[in-house]
């Protein structure tokens, strides 16, 4: 008989390990569907106990693999070209254009990319201003799976909604049930699978005068919250910015940051 149905008990073992390793936090409201996803994966693998599906992700030596591929399923990848563009803008208009002009390059990281549009995006719009060939952009997420989809350069066409339509026609082109990028943005972009819940895989990466990490505090917690946005803060160059969510706010929290708005959008600097 299999014992798949996800108690409260089994829900709290398994959001701890998922939290622990990712970062990822899960209310009680969101147990229905993490749940689901959950079960579908053990499914997958042959277990027909989630108590022994538990056991092996903590304990077996190829456990530790597959909690990265459960991550991997339980994560969202919702995002989509051109998203809260104004601030885009006025990130690479105070932030990226003057790093350029002062250093001659600049360097931007896209961090939780999911399938690569925001890095698109940035890539399409520096293009457009002859800045492209200056800038580095690194762009990374936890999902292996997102990556591949964002390397490949193909989207679904819901990928393009509201803003950006006039780039867009530059850059994109509709072939069938798809929409296809110029390759020359993919290949200005270097992706990268990083969790950034363990910061020894994103210090590699170096400084930048531009970190974007949007839409992506919701799905931590506030102690998680707090250690990531100080160990982005150290990834941030003397000038660099640091762009969140529109929807997003830093305020309950202290950081070493400093808050300044520009035409109306928010950007986090270093306290001097």
């Amino acid at each position: 008989m299999r014992e798949t149905a996800l108690s409260p008990q089994l829900f709290t073992l398994f959001k701890l390990l998922v939290e622990e390793r990712a970062g990822l936090h899960y209310r009680p409201e969101d147990c229905d569907l993490f749940a689901e996803k959950l079960e579908t994966r053990a499914l997958e693998l042959g277990f027909e106990s989630l108590l022994d599906y538990y056991y092996f992700l903590r304990y077996d030596p190829e456990g530790s693999l597959e909690l990265d591929r459960l991550v991997d399923a339980l994560v969202v990848q919702e995002t989509y070209f051109f998203r809260e563009l104004d601030a885009i803008e006025v990130a690479i208009e105070r932030v990226v254009v003057p790093a350029v002009e002062r250093l001659g390059r600049a360097r931007i990281w896209s961090a939780a990319c999911s399938t690569g549009e925001e890095p698109l995006t940035l890539a399409m719009l520096l293009d457009r201003r002859g800045l492209l060939e200056q800038v580095e952009i690194v762009a990374s997420d936890i999902s292996e799976r997102a990556l591949q989809r964002a390397r490949s350069g193909r989207f679904r066409p819901r990928a393009l909604r509201g803003d950006g339509r006039d780039v867009a026609a530059r850059y994109l082109e509709r072939r069938g049930d798809e929409l296809v990028i110029d390759p020359r943005m993919v290949a200005a972009i270097d992706f990268r699978r990083v969790n950034l819940n363990l910061r020894h895989e994103f210090e590699p990466l170096g400084s930048f005068d531009l970190i974007l990490c949007r839409n992506v505090l919701i799905y931590f917690s506030d102690e998680v919250i707090s250690r990531l946005i100080g160990d982005l803060t150290r990834s941030l160059r003397a000038t660099g910015r640091l762009l969140i969510g529109v929807s997003e706010s830093l305020l309950r929290f202290t950081t070493e940051l400093a808050c300044e708005e520009q035409r109306g959008i928010f950007l986090y600097r270093r306290q001097e």
